[in-house]
């Protein structure tokens, strides 16, 4: 009987990460609308977090405040925790080893994780973990859609923003001993120097205490 040759498992996985980005990225007779739309998506919708946190922040008491605070808190350590996969492990994008279809100029760094999906999927775990169900809905839905569109136009693989997804969850439950002894005190400090730094505002009646 023949010998039976096995694929490495690594290798079946990158060509499945392949096959699956050819079936997602954009092909350059599509309409260009769409691809502006999905440009738009890839770069900028981000923006909608910090707006989001900053809402939470400027309109809401204190328990929302807090749960704002630990979201940037979590996608911080998340996206220094990218930093460090990219400087151990170098995974070229797709326009790098010529794959696809490249629309928007990006820098031939690692692909693996995306930052963006991570910050995205750590304050979208935050805040759903802490019943901040409306926001962290908001946030989620933005997480899905820029992994899509950032695959799309070909700066990442699948597996890139699925594992940014992981990170994002993972560091979120790692973090949370340490939350649990540092996330009151920070919260009030952070608070107290808000009320301190913006008393006449919230004096005025411009922001909320």
């Amino acid at each position: 009987m023949p010998p039976i040759h096995r694929i490495p498992h690594t290798v079946a996985m990158e060509a499945l990460n392949h096959a699956l980005f050819l079936q997602i990225n954009a092909a350059p007779t599509l309409p260009h609308w769409l691809i502006a739309v999905s440009l738009l998506i890839a770069n900028d919708l981000i923006f909608a977090v910090p707006l989001t946190l900053a809402g939470m922040w400027l309109t809401s008491g204190d328990k929302r405040r807090e749960a704002a605070l630990r979201a940037a808190f979590v996608a911080s350590i998340a996206l220094g925790i990218n930093q460090l996969i990219g400087m151990v492990w170098y995974h070229p994008r797709p326009f790098v080893i010529g794959l696809g279809h490249t629309f928007m100029p990006h820098a031939p760094d690692s692909s693996f994780p995306s930052d963006h999906v991570t910050l995205l999927s750590a304050v979208a775990c935050t805040l759903l973990y802490n019943r901040q169900r409306l926001p962290g809905a908001l946030v989620l839905g933005i997480a899905i859609a820029v992994a899509w569109a950032r695959v799309f136009v070909g700066v990442h693989y699948p597996f890139d923003v699925i594992g940014a997804a992981c990170v994002g969850w993972v560091v979120y439950l790692l973090t949370a001993p340490l939350w649990k002894r540092i996330g009151a005190p920070l919260s009030r400090m952070v608070i107290d120097a808000y009320r301190k730094l913006l008393a006449r505002p919230i004096g005025h009646g411009w922001l909320r205490a």
